[in-house]
């Protein structure tokens, strides 16, 4: 069984970076169920807080990936360290290469116009050999659609790849993997966010400088103010009181 760390109340499995890699490949190979694979950041843990579907969606998820350095300090100042961040945005490429040389099935879905194609191409041509099945870009408001998702299930599963990667955002991508990948019928799903459009350079992400000293979040809100302000700014600042309050708990 794999070890886990509880952080506000979210179990997160304690791994390195290879042993996140290796742990997926593993759930490929397993063909008793459809697996979902979750990278927890701030945002979520503080959604999880309120959303009660979202809860269930960590609970039935597999594998459960700490992104960000946020919950690195944090797990290390309740003294139950994380072995390594593992971003979405780093895990995505990474296992291409992966993929590339085992001769794994990919599907790309989600992200903006263009957005998947884009790092596909530039995905095969850094890979040789890489297998892109499918990519598909869904219009907005697709998953209240009952014939829309039925067309991109039956996409999927012709296709079938062995991992799925979902790029809609959070808690929208998390949940339509939760919903759909029984039918969908894919070994592997994971959400990763705004990746394809980093991928692709339709969004540039956060230098390493910033990625390491854990403000990723600020060059993203620095990017995108209008759209992300209220995320980090009001909602996602409750993180720390939050962590606090779990560290005096554990002290009484």
């Amino acid at each position: 069984m794999l070890e886990t760390i509880n952080l506000l109340d979210t179990e997160i499995h304690n791994l390195t970076y290879q042993e996140a890699i290796e742990k997926t490949e593993e759930l490929i190979a397993d063909e008793s169920e459809c697996h979902s694979v979750v990278t927890p950041n701030v945002d979520h843990l503080i959604k999880l807080k309120k959303d009660a579907e979202f809860r269930k969606v960590y609970k039935d998820a597999s594998l459960i990936l700490a992104d960000g350095m946020p919950l690195i300090w944090a797990a290390k100042f309740l003294k139950t360290p994380l072995k390594a961040k593992i971003s979405g945005s780093d895990f995505f490429p990474d296992f291409c290469k992966v993929a590339a040389k085992k001769g794994y099935k990919l599907f790309f879905m989600g992200g903006r116009k263009g957005a998947a194609d884009a790092a596909a191409s530039i995905l095969k041509n850094r890979y040789p050999g890489l297998k892109i099945v499918g990519t598909h870009c869904p219009p907005y408001g697709f998953e209240k659609d009952r014939a829309k998702n039925d067309r991109i299930i039956e996409m999927v599963r012709e296709a079938q790849p062995d991992v799925l990667f979902v790029g809609l955002g959070a808690p929208k991508q998390e949940k339509w993997i939760f919903r759909h990948k029984e039918a969908c019928q894919v070994p592997v799903s994971i959400g990763i966010g705004v990746s394809f459009e980093f991928v692709s350079g339709m969004v540039k992400r956060a230098p390493r400088l910033f990625q390491k000293i854990g403000l990723e979040w600020f060059w993203r809100l620095a990017m995108e103010p209008k759209r992300l302000w209220r995320r980090y700014i009001v909602e996602d600042s409750k993180f720390f009181s939050l962590v606090l309050k779990q560290k005096r708990n554990l002290e009484q």
